[in-house]
């Protein structure tokens, strides 16, 4: 699972909450305080959110596994109770699109540590800031898509049981 909408949780966000974002050197400081006071108050649903999820996953002891980004300074990592289990920080090297580092938190299970003997198929490397969207995505459903192979790997290495692989 995704954990919706990564943007709110990662590094950039006190820039914008302190006014210090490229597109806001122009804007007034009310301008930059009402824009605070709206990602503070998204920030604080999400997280609130994300909690509710959790604690309902722990008491219906639901196994669950949420996706998001991995970069320094990251609000989760740095105020949520709950550390990422797997941190994949090149996703290239399991046939993704993207390098980019990726957290996971596991919920009610373990991680498996299984090898996975499979060839890696050849997959096109994306850059974030260069990526488009196409007539059927915004270029941010495209910036979070997941390579099938990726995903199939990761369920293959870290989800199933062994004898299961």
């Amino acid at each position: 699972m995704a954990f919706f909408p990564c943007t709110r949780f990662e590094s950039r966000i006190p820039l914008s909450m302190r006014g210090e974002a490229f597109q806001q050197k122009k804007w007034t400081d009310l301008q930059k305080l009402q824009y605070s006071m709206k990602l503070h108050s998204e920030l604080h649903m999400l997280y609130e959110r994300l909690c509710q999820l959790v604690v309902v996953a722990e008491r219906k002891e639901l196994k669950m596994v949420i996706e998001n980004p991995y970069t320094q300074p990251h609000y989760l990592t740095t105020y949520w109770c709950i550390k990422p289990t797997v941190i994949d920080k090149n996703r290239t090297d399991n046939g993704d699109f993207f390098k980019k580092p990726t957290q996971f938190f596991f919920i009610n299970l373990q991680p498996s540590q299984n090898l996975v003997f499979e060839p890696l198929e050849y997959t096109e490397t994306k850059v974030i800031s260069k990526v488009a969207g196409t007539d059927k995505t915004t270029r941010q459903t495209e910036r979070s898509m997941m390579h099938p192979q990726y995903a199939r790997r990761f369920i293959k290495q870290y989800i199933l049981p062994r004898e299961k692989i």
